[in-house]
């Protein structure tokens, strides 16, 4: 089965990269991959046809994606080149072939799951997919463990995404595997990546620090330097969490971290402010508050500078205090900016999670 996708954009415009990886995932998933995926100008007549065309001729099945402009144009089109009509104004099976048309507004989740559930209908086959939640696991471990997860697995297939350290593993088989390859698989990944792991289920790591925290009847609170209030923002996004939450400091210039979570003005001038005896004394300072139960604290140089220290960019200490235990962990991130302050932002809620559970 040879599948290709061909999305028709404003060449002048940047490819939107995250709208095109929620397309791909959702396929993905379903086990249906795709040989090609062709960009084509939409002021170029020619090579839209040409490319639908193509698809016509050499796969079994073609994913349109085009302009709400263009759609009636395009629609027509492929019902001319596949001699059959559009069920339902989006999918086309002539038989030998099959294509679908999404215009570039449309939810491309939901349409892609509408895909799949007529691509199993067509070919006869159910796939049922389950998850693993990592951060930051090394790509090594997570090569090694799907290596040996596909020894075990029969037809299962596996997906990889990872956004700033936040991997999700996407484990999808078909209706004919056999429930026990299907769970042997899981513990497989599970116990090779057990030390990273924080979910077996498509659930966010807001979410599940969230449940963890409720379930144990605990209340958090946040300080946070360079992470800006990253991680305030992604417990806040949670519905509920004023159960959990009970509040996050922005505390950027040292004379803020010294009045609001008593960090010693000796040890910001020793250590300086980004330092292992810093972050220590900002997760302790909220905790002797004694508002909370477990307390998060950040400091760093996320760039793309380094600070009058010639500390590298990329340091960055994460503190988790408790009320009778303060832990400090040292990063060196790569990166740009945003990328090492939301890779830090997930490390820090993920310690968090580990330090609970």
């Amino acid at each position: 089965m040879k599948n290709c996708l061909v999305i028709i954009r404003n060449k002048k415009l940047n490819i939107n990269y995250k709208r095109l990886d929620k397309i791909l995932r959702v396929f993905s998933a379903g086990c249906f991959y795709f040989d090609k995926i062709a960009f084509v100008g939409f002021d170029s007549s020619k090579g839209i046809s040409d490319q639908l065309l193509e698809c016509r001729n050499q796969f079994d099945n073609c994913v349109v994606i085009c302009e709400d402009i263009q759609r009636e144009i395009i629609y027509d089109y492929l019902q001319k080149i596949y001699n059959s009509s559009f069920d339902g104004r989006f999918y086309l099976d002539c038989g030998q072939a099959t294509a679908c048309l999404c215009c570039a507004n449309e939810d491309e989740g939901a349409f892609a799951e509408k895909c799949m559930c007529l691509m199993n209908e067509k070919y006869g086959v159910s796939y049922d997919k389950f998850y693993v939640k990592t951060v930051c696991a090394p790509s090594e471990l997570i090569n090694s463990a799907l290596e040996k997860a596909h020894r075990e697995g029969g037809d299962t297939a596996f997906s990889v995404y990872d956004e700033y350290g936040d991997q999700t593993i996407v484990i999808s088989y078909s209706s004919t595997t056999p429930k026990m390859v299907a769970d042997a698989v899981q513990r497989i990944i599970v116990g090779e990546l057990s030390p990273y792991v924080y979910a077996v289920e498509n659930i966010t790591l807001e979410q599940r620090l969230y449940d963890l925290l409720k379930l144990r009847r605990m209340k958090i609170s946040v300080a946070e330097s360079f992470t800006g209030g990253g991680i305030a923002s992604r417990l806040v996004s949670v519905p509920g969490i004023s159960e959990v939450y009970f509040e996050g400091l922005n505390t950027y210039a040292n004379l803020s971290k010294q009045t609001r979570l008593g960090v010693e003005e000796l040890t910001l001038k020793q250590s300086g402010a980004v330092s292992e005896q810093t972050a220590c004394e900002m997760a302790s300072g909220l905790i002797a508050a004694g508002n909370c139960d477990i307390a998060i604290a950040t400091t760093g140089i996320a760039g793309p500078k380094s600070d009058n220290t010639l500390k590298p960019v990329g340091l960055n200490y994460i503190a988790v205090a408790l009320k009778d235990n303060i832990k400090v962990y040292k990063f060196n991130l790569a990166g740009d900016r945003k990328t090492i302050t939301e890779t830090a932002i997930n490390n820090a809620l993920f310690l968090a999670y580990k330090t609970l559970k």
